[in-house]
């Protein structure tokens, strides 16, 4: 059943629905995971600490590959331009919420066939207890396939088409990460991006977005541009690289419709293969936004390139429970 969604009623759900469970969110935005326990019925055990960071990290070398054997005496991190002493190094393939944002606009008449094929394959390649919804926009976002790790679910999902309309990709990623606060049952929270073209049709600002998600605690942003040829805008790239970016994650840019499996691969490799760097922040309970940034140099490798969230939206709170904004 193929549900309209609006940010506005998105928001709206979260104003009502009152506080988080302590074991939700922490005042840092943050929460620590562990594996279900023998015999245990629950999937996850979620606990707080309002003075915990923990930043998902993914590393790359110079050529782009992804490094997997650095250790916590490899890494940095500076909060506020202080530097903070790195407390465990996580390294593991734990389950993830993921968004799956295609764009449904007319401009991508001739390339929904390939992106809903690389779409199910980047699904395919991550791990099996992932768990993914799909929406489909235009200058509408449409809700066409709600949280589910069903291949065949998520297939009639991608294949709902109407191809029509402008691009509203600002509201629906604002939109999809008000559903990710509200609903995601796993570890991480991840959008995916794919469009060929720059918004021309959302309420809100680029810079509304962003700090939108930013202050929700949000879901990393990874955005595939199909921006070659004619369709190709410095506008549109600047966008995605942005929403990325100031949220932890990666931009792709295919050369050509014969790349976006590969591109899509490289994604779904990417998101399994994170570090998890926690660190006690002096500043995680006294409220506003911190500024972040990780280093990582290590013996055998050359220069080395750290993605993750630039930073994080602390909210006082004396029981440590976050409540909704």
């Amino acid at each position: 059943m193929v549900k309209r969604l609006s940010t506005l009623t998105a928001v709206f759900v979260i104003l009502m629905s009152g506080s988080l469970s302590a074991g939700a969110q922490n005042t840092a935005g943050i929460t620590q995971v562990q594996p279900p326990r023998p015999g245990s019925s629950d999937a996850y055990t979620l606990h707080v600490d309002a003075e915990e960071v923990v930043l998902n990290c993914t590393v790359l070398d110079s050529k782009g590959e992804l490094v997997n054997d650095l250790t916590k005496s490899d890494f940095k991190v500076f909060e506020d331009k202080a530097l903070q002493k790195v407390i465990s190094l996580q390294h593991q393939d734990t389950p993830v919420s993921i968004g799956l944002l295609v764009d449904n606009s007319g401009s991508m008449s001739t390339k929904r066939a390939a992106v809903a094929a690389a779409a199910l394959d980047l699904v395919k390649a991550s791990n099996p207890q992932d768990e993914s919804f799909v929406i489909n926009f235009s200058d509408q976002a449409y809700l066409d396939q709600d949280f589910t790790s069903d291949l065949n679910q998520l297939q009639k999902g991608l294949s709902h088409l109407s191809l029509s309309g402008g691009t509203a990709l600002y509201d629906t990623v604002v939109t999809a990460a008000d559903k990710m606060e509200r609903s995601a049952t796993r570890p991480r929270k991840v959008l995916i991006v794919i469009t060929d073209g720059d918004d021309n049709a959302s309420k809100l600002t680029l810079d509304n977005a962003i700090h939108r998600v930013q202050d929700m605690q949000g879901p990393i942003i990874y955005s595939i541009g199909l921006l070659f040829g004619d369709d190709r805008s410095r506008h549109a790239k600047r966008d995605l690289q942005a929403l990325s970016s100031e949220t932890g994650g990666i931009s792709f840019f295919p050369n050509s419709l014969k790349d976006i499996d590969s591109v899509a691969a490289e994604v779904a490799r990417n998101i399994r293969n994170q570090y998890a760097i926690a660190y006690h922040s002096p500043q995680a309970s006294n409220g506003g936004y911190h500024t972040v940034k990780v280093e990582t140099k290590a013996s055998g490798h050359g220069k080395l390139t750290v993605y993750t969230r630039p930073g994080y939206r602390s909210r006082q709170s004396s029981s440590g429970i976050t409540h909704k904004p």
